[in-house]
This record gives structure tokens, C-alpha cells and sequence, in this order.
């Protein structure tokens, strides 16, 4: 078992190291996501799954000793092992988080190239981060559609069943061919797509808080920012106002002035 985990971790460190890498700047249901792949799909897949699909071939029996016959019914059936496709489905859908390590990684290279502070924090989920954590999301989901699209297509379902009927040549007929350890592939099977459709409830939840959230931190800022615009707009309107009343009240008594001093000036009426 230590040996096994030795090799396991050998052969997976870089997608262990992905992980740990993003998890630090994901959201608390992207550290849950993070959570089940590596749990539930990547220990199951590294301890259990691929010893349970170990010698395929081998144990892969029909009840005829036709030459070739075996080798053409297996390749029918089971055109990609199931194990392989899981381990493909793995890393495809782990990858696109490291877009997101890869753009904090720029970010803190280009503070140093221009040595000044340029982001109040290169791991802040803003601007261009935030749309590449979006891409990868996307993409993420895009990957978990397909790859059970993909399960479905190429074995015609989700079962693994105990009995297959091949006619394929080089048999001469009919024959029944048996696959090893079908309840067990079976439970891992549905432990794949389980996890898958979990996986893909997670990241819509995920793009959605997040697609939500900004938009409503984006409304808020406009709002602010008009509030300011129209009391500073209130705030000219009324000075201008202010002053054009006090220049009117000024004119007005100059007048008013100039007037009574008219009427003292004018000579006195002969006739009063």
C-alpha cells in the first residue's frame, strides 16, 4: 500500500500541485470542488480504480478459442478503457485551474519587471483574474458535459454488464463473452458520474454567485458614483444660483440708489 501511494503520488504530483496551487485564491464552493476531485475522483482513482481495472485483456473471456477473436470482441466494446478515459477526464477538467494560477503568477512578475505596486493584491478575484477564473469555470464544465457524453457514446450507457454477444470476425458465430469484476467496475463507474454531475452542480453555482455578486458590487459602484456626480452637479447648480442672486440684489440696490438719488437732485416744483 506504501508503495502504491509512493507511485501515485509520483505520477500525480503535478495535478496534486495544481490543485493545492489554485485553491488559495478560489471562492468556499470552489474549495469544496476542489475537495471532492481530489478525494472522491483522484485517491479513488490512484488507490482503488486502477487496480480493479488492472489486465483487462486477460480477464476479458469468450467461450470460443478462435484465434484473434477474444482481442476483436474486447476492442468492440471497449474501445477506450475505462480507466484511461477516467484519468483523461481527470486531468482535463483539473487543468483549466491553472490558467488561473499562471495569471497571478504575470501579475506578480509584472510588479517586479516595473518594481512599483500595481494591484492591491495580485490574487484579488478583479478585472482580468476574475475573468479568467470565469474561463476556467466555463471550461470546467464544458470539459464534465463532454466526458460523460463521451461514457454514454462509446459504451452505451453507464452499466457494465456481466454477458456480451459478440459476432465480430474473425468469430465464426454468435459468442458469449464475459467481462471480470462487472459489480465492481459498476460501483466506480457510478462513482465517476456522480462526482461528475456533482462537479458540474458546483461550478454553475460557483459561476453563478460569482457572476451575480460582481454585478451586483458593479451596480452598486454606478450608483455611488452617480449619487456623487448629481450632488456635485446639485452642489455648481446651487453656487451659481447663489451668486447670480447676489449679483441681482447687489444691481438692484444700486439702482435703487441711483434713483432716490435723481429724485433729491430734481429742482422743486413751482406749483406745489
Amino acid at each position: 500500500m506504501l508503495a502504491l501511494c509512493d507511485t501515485a503520488s509520483m505520477s500525480w504530483g503535478f495535478l496534486r500541485d495544481v490543485l493545492s496551487g489554485v485553491n488559495q485564491y478560489s471562492t468556499g464552493i470552489g474549495r469544496i470542488w476542489l475537495a471532492i476531485v481530489f478525494i472522491f475522483r483522484l485517491l479513488v482513482y490512484v488507490v482503488a480504480a486502477e487496480n480493479v481495472w488492472k489486465d483487462e485483456l486477460k480477464e476479458f473471456e469468450c467461450n470460443i478459442r478462435q484465434p484473434g477473436c477474444e482481442n476483436v470482441c474486447f476492442d468492440h466494446f471497449f474501445p477506450v478503457s475505462q480507466v484511461r478515459l477516467w484519468a483523461l477526464q481527470l486531468i482535463m477538467v483539473s487543468t483549466p485551474s491553472l490558467l488561473v494560477v499562471l495569471h497571478v503568477a504575470y501579475r506578480e512578475n509584472r510588479e517586479k519587471r516595473h518594481r512599483k505596486k500595481l494591484y492591491k493584491n495580485t490574487g484579488s478575484m478583479d478585472g482580468g483574474l476574475l475573468c479568467t477564473y470565469l474561463i476556467s469555470l466555463l471550461s470546467k464544465t464544458a470539459f464534465e458535459f463532454s466526458f460523460l457524453f463521451l461514457f454514454h457514446k462509446l459504451y452505451g450507457g453507464f452499466d457494465v454488464p456481466r454477458l456480451v454477444k459478440c459476432d465480430m470476425r474473425p468469430c465464426p458465430n454468435t459468442v458469449d463473452c464475459y467481462i471480470s469484476k462487472p459489480t465492481e467496475k459498476k460501483v466506480f463507474l457510478y462513482i465517476v458520474v456522480v462526482t461528475s454531475c456533482l462537479c458540474i452542480v458546483l461550478n454553475i453555482t460557483e459561476l453563478t454567485y460569482l457572476v451575480f455578486k460582481y454585478s451586483i458590487k458593479c451596480c452598486f459602484k454606478n450608483y455611488i458614483k452617480k449619487d456623487q456626480d448629481s450632488k456635485h452637479e446639485y452642489k455648481e447648480t446651487y453656487s451659481i444660483d447663489h451668486h447670480r442672486t447676489t449679483l441681482g440684489s447687489r444691481n438692484d440696490s444700486v439702482t435703487l440708489f441711483s434713483i432716490q438719488g435723481d429724485e433729491r437732485n430734481l429742482p422743486p416744483n413751482p406749483h406745489e
